[in-house]
């Protein structure tokens, strides 16, 4: 930790450093699990090379080298490397630090301004940064967790380069291990399955995952290494990533509906366990499931919408935990449903047809005529009880006069839509023979 860090904190450089600041990255090469940025080919790596620095976003989750990334660009590019945080900066902070770097550049030095947390600063405060950024005052390197597309205005977005890092993978973290070890001088007292669990509970974060390590080895006995069980006991596993109002939320439903969709109960019950896991209300996955059985299952497996309605209502009724079993059913039921969004591609093509033909009316013959000036117009005049007819079916034409026949529903043949598609084959042909229409 350099002396600006901890003169910044208020601290005296010889003061203890936890394990995670000892081993920050004293270069660019030594950062971890980010190979497609930082690699010989790395976009970043390339970015460096071409003796430029541009204004940058760097979007991922945490624990995974943001911050240290920016201090070590800044460190490469001999640039001021200068840092504040949209959770405890204002207005006034920013102008601060603007009027600095502009003294600064008066001297010849350049300066990178480090935002952290970028997304919290509003759209007016982000519309702050344009003219600081156009002009050079400042290299901009803002780091946000949230996808930036939604949470960065275009304009500033539109002058920087974003770059994603990925969540540490098991490779990245044991490498940090094995640097922990090193400077703490001895192997932790882990069992191979305990060292595993470690990892798993660090869900990608390396700071998040040091700081486990560091517990660990104040607490732990070298004579008597931590088994899975035991390490559990001894850390409290921190909640998994996840905000309702954010990005994950979006991310972990789709991921949900989508393994429904493709037939996968398996999947779509981990998403399901993800997003309980993560505090989501069941009530939300309750509604989602609910569309999801007319969307992407209709007709194919009628009852499916009955389950998911039903499920919902149990929860309803019983609340966590005891209901969630039930809507755990209705995820399994319906992944493992006959699948056919024929239904909701025909409500959306008639929406579309009434859009276009909103005007017309019934033709006359199926209209009700419960006056006698009605009826001298033609009102029900030609109607065809259906019912009294042969197999029941009048073929006559149930569409406006002057619009033709459109087929809006087609049935993809899966489940219970074979015989409605065998129904509708015969209906199509007795509707040709009795003028009703062709289709």
């Amino acid at each position: 930790m350099s002396e600006d860090l901890f003169s910044s904190a208020g601290l005296d450089s010889g003061a203890p450093q936890p394990l995670a600041d000892r081993l920050r990255p004293k270069k660019l090469s030594e950062v971890v699990g980010q190979d497609h940025l930082l690699g010989p080919e790395g976009t970043l790596t390339r970015l460096r090379a071409s003796g430029t620095l541009t204004s940058l976003i760097l979007w991922g989750p945490p624990g995974v080298g943001k911050t240290t990334i920016a201090r070590l660009l800044a460190d490469e590019t001999k640039l001021h490397f200068e840092a504040i945080s949209a959770v405890f900066s204002g207005v006034k902070d920013l102008r601060a630090a603007f009027d600095a770097a502009e003294a600064r550049r008066r001297t010849g030095q350049g300066t990178l301004l480090f935002v952290d947390e970028i997304h919290r600063f509003n759209r007016a405060q982000q519309d702050g940064f344009l003219p600081f950024v156009e002009a050079g005052v400042v290299t901009l390197v803002g780091a946000t967790t949230e996808n930036p597309s939604f949470e960065l205005n275009g304009a500033l977005l539109s002058r920087c380069t974003v770059f994603t890092l990925k969540r540490l993978d098991d490779m990245a973290l044991e490498a940090l291990l094995k640097r922990a070890e090193d400077d703490l001088g001895a192997p932790l007292p882990l069992k191979p399955e305990a060292r595993e669990a470690l990892k798993a509970m660090a869900d990608g974060d390396g700071r998040y995952m040091l700081n486990l390590a560091e517990q660990v080895h104040l607490l732990g006995k070298l004579d008597a290494p931590f088994s899975a069980k035991a390490l559990g006991e001894l850390i409290q596993k921190r909640a998994p990533a996840y905000d309702k109002d954010r990005e994950e939320h979006y991310n972990l439903i789709s991921a949900l509906h989508k393994s429904i969709r493709g037939s996968d109960p398996d999947a779509a019950l981990y998403w399901f366990a993800r997003m309980l896991e993560g505090g989501e209300d069941p009530r939300y996955l309750a509604r989602r499931l609910v569309r999801m059985a007319s969307e992407d299952i209709g007709l194919a497996d009628p009852t499916a919408l009955m389950i998911a309605g039903e499920a919902a209502r149990t929860y309803e009724r019983l609340g966590s935990p005891e209901g969630e079993l039930a809507l755990a059913h209705a995820v399994v039921h319906m992944a493992t449903a006959p699948k056919s969004n024929a239904a909701y591609v025909a409500y959306k093509a008639a929406r579309a047809a009434a859009r276009e033909t909103g005007s017309l009316m019934p033709p006359k013959h199926i209209l009700n005529a419960p006056t006698k000036f009605m009826k001298s117009e033609g009102y029900g005049e030609g109607y065809a009880y259906d019912h009294d007819t042969e197999e029941g079916f009048s073929g006559q034409n149930y569409f406006p006069d002057g619009m033709e026949r459109r087929a809006f529903y087609t049935p993809k043949g899966e489940g219970r839509e074979a015989p409605i598609a065998e129904r509708l084959k015969r209906w199509a042909e007795l509707r040709k023979t009795r003028g009703g229409g062709t289709g």
